[in-house]
């Protein structure tokens, strides 16, 4: 069995910042009353892609986190930290 390369490491986001992520995305969703399919629709992304990502199975690009943040009207950040929906509905 081949060891993990640093190359490995860094090709992929840490289990927590995934997890935070699919956290936040699917919290930001029903706050505002959105399914999966009408977010996929304002992120011109594919339905099932939106519940991939809330499940922590993809590696989202950054162009993509920009779709959904503008989609909430919401930072990167927001997106990305344990107190981006504190943050966020504080604004």
């Amino acid at each position: 069995m081949p060891k993990n390369t640093t190359k490995d490491k860094l090709r992929r986001p840490s289990e927590r910042i995934t997890r935070v992520l699919a956290s936040n995305i699917r919290a930001f969703r029903e706050i505002r009353g959105l399914s999966q399919e009408a977010l996929a629709e304002m992120c011109s992304c594919h339905r099932t892609y939106i519940g991939s990502v809330e499940r922590g199975e993809r590696n989202v690009t950054l162009s993509t986190l920009e779709l959904i943040a503008d989609a909430f009207g919401v930072s990167v950040p927001d997106l990305l930290t344990e107190e981006g929906i504190k943050n966020s509905t504080e604004k």
